[in-house]
């Protein structure tokens, strides 16, 4: 059934978007350099802090590179798109997770419906759906 399931989640036009953003990402040369820039200037930081005694001033030079660096890979095109695709990756992979949990609680797998995001599961403090 778990087999069955994954071939049915590749199907979905929401997998298939997330995996044309990878080899978009995974292909685009100024974005692979500028995440591996991003991760020497980050190694680079992490032992100047490691320091006994730090040196504040190339420590603060050190962090506005990697925000730079960090706001140019993330507002490359290609990483866009990624996050985009991932984010409703894992909203669907949530949802198909909340209906499996209401199934396996005795809920009926053709009727269950997923719970609004503010429903708390108390009915007690609903103030109601509108």
């Amino acid at each position: 059934m778990a087999r069955n399931m994954g071939k049915e989640i590749q199907a979905t036009a929401e997998y298939k978007r997330l995996q044309a953003a990878v080899k978009a990402n995974d292909e685009d040369k100024s974005l692979q350099d500028g995440i591996g820039e991003f991760n020497l200037k980050r190694m680079e930081m992490n032992q100047e802090m490691q320091k006994e005694e730090k040196d504040e001033k190339k420590l603060q030079a050190l962090n506005e590179e990697l925000q730079k660096i960090y706001t140019d890979v993330m507002g490359n095109p290609n990483m866009m798109e990624y996050n985009i695709a991932k984010q409703e990756m894992d909203e669907m992979m949530q949802k198909v997770n909340a209906i499996l949990m209401m199934c396996v609680n005795g809920e009926d797998p053709d009727t269950c419906e997923i719970p609004d995001h503010n429903c708390t599961g108390s009915c007690a403090t609903c103030g109601g759906c509108h």
